[in-house]
């Protein structure tokens, strides 16, 4: 397949280029003309496919389900592409190609959150492993069908702004996070012809800061407002400590003064969140947050690159190394609250359970148990290899409900 430009929106992308604006198939154009960017075209895709609405009845932190106030991974992609938009307007890059980036930097994640896609992982061990970034790839660019053979078919530079890890497991750094499958090399290679290697371009740094910044806050609005994070509990030395050992080893250096600096800010709430004036002061403070790491990145970055137009590879994204562990001390206070409160553990331990019975219960059953669309997929499929990574996708692409319903089937 060669790349396209896409001709048929007639509509400028102004700074970017016919190789940016490309499809990887070409397309017959539209009936009804509609004066759209290729951009906009992109995001209304990503925005119109079901792989976006599974992500409603998907867990970000808190089960889905449990309580009608907490983030699902729809409303977390639906906030960070809010984020990612307005940071994109105020660098220069294009707003719809970031917001469609950050709508789809999560469509691969499997049911039950990180926990499900380390069952996945080990499921798949011997396939090439499973990884929620790479996964994402896969469904834009052949499991959500727009196009066939070519999933969304998106544009060029919207892919590589999804790109969050632009290397293959080969080529991964330690923490062993990879945006592509062997499989889907081919379609790699396409969207990064002309790219730096191991190189993420602007609109995929900005779509990961807002990624950071959206679940960092808002994951622990939810953890407050639920009554599991107690922020004054941090005055214990005990629990400080705790928190600093464990931000360090999952995201990253701090000191806990950077957790100081924000507790001193006038904004700042610890009280539980019992009456209305509570949660304005909550909504208040999440909103500061918001703000404060996305001004830092905008004023850094401007400072370096100046005023004119970033975009692609013409700069990087520069956030500061105080506010980049100011946002790891919130992901680790929900970690230390929410995720590793009693009784987690052995909740998690059964959901992998049943993802792992699940791939072996449909790789016994297959190809009649799969969805209509991947049934295909695994009569094509040249080996057992081929077959059991159709049976990976398909429970990829279950809900936390779903997939516990079709995991109670399979043991009837």
């Amino acid at each position: 397949m060669s790349a396209q430009a896409d001709a048929a929106s007639g509509v400028s992308s102004g700074g970017y280029s016919d190789v940016d604006c490309a499809r990887w198939q070409p397309e017959e154009a539209k009936a009804t003309t509609a004066a759209r960017t290729p951009f906009e075209r992109d995001r209304a895709r990503v925005l119109h496919s079901s792989a976006l609405r599974r992500l409603a009845a998907k867990t970000q932190v808190v089960g889905v389900g449990e309580d009608d106030f907490p983030r699902t991974r729809l409303t977390h992609s639906l906030e960070c592409a809010q984020i990612g938009r307005e940071l994109a307007g105020r660098l220069g890059a294009d707003r719809d190609l970031v917001d469609a980036a950050c709508l789809a930097h999560d469509l691969g994640h499997p049911p039950f959150g990180h926990n499900g896609e380390a069952a996945l992982n080990l499921a798949a061990a011997d396939i090439g492993g499973f990884e929620g970034n790479a996964q994402s790839l896969r469904e834009l660019t052949r499991l959500e069908i727009k196009i066939p053979g070519a999933g969304l078919n998106l544009t060029r530079a919207t892919l590589d702004a999804a790109t969050k890890y632009p290397w293959s497991r080969a080529d991964a750094p330690p923490s062993g996070k990879f945006g592509v499958y062997e499989d889907d090399v081919e379609v790699f290679r396409w969207l990064r012809t002309g790219t730096p290697d191991g190189r993420r371009c602007l609109e995929a740094q900005i779509m990961d800061w807002a990624d950071d910044v959206a679940y960092s806050v808002h994951d622990l609005e939810d953890g407050v407002h639920a009554g599991l994070i107690d922020l004054s509990a941090l005055d214990d030395p005990g629990r400080r400590r705790e928190l600093v050992e464990r931000t360090r080893a999952a995201y990253g250096p701090v000191t806990g003064a950077e957790l100081d600096e924000l507790r001193r800010q006038a904004w700042w709430v610890e009280t539980a969140v019992t009456t209305p004036a509570g949660v304005a002061a909550l909504k208040r403070m999440a909103s500061e947050l918001t703000a404060r790491f996305c001004a830092a990145a905008v004023e850094a970055t401007r400072e370096r690159y100046g005023n004119g137009l970033l975009i692609r590879y013409t700069a990087d994204l520069v956030v500061p190394e105080n506010v980049r562990a100011e946002c790891a001390l919130l992901k680790g206070v929900t970690a230390l609250f929410v995720m590793a409160r009693p009784g987690v553990e052995h909740v998690q331990a059964r959901q992998r359970d049943i993802v792992g019975e699940l791939v072996d219960g449909l790789r016994r059953r297959a190809p009649d148990c799969l969805d209509a669309e991947l049934q295909g997929a695994w009569s094509a499929a040249d080996d057992d290899r081929a077959r059991l990574r159709v049976v990976i996708d398909q429970v990829a692409r279950f809900t936390d409900l779903r997939a516990t319903h079709r995991h109670r089937l399979l043991s009837t």
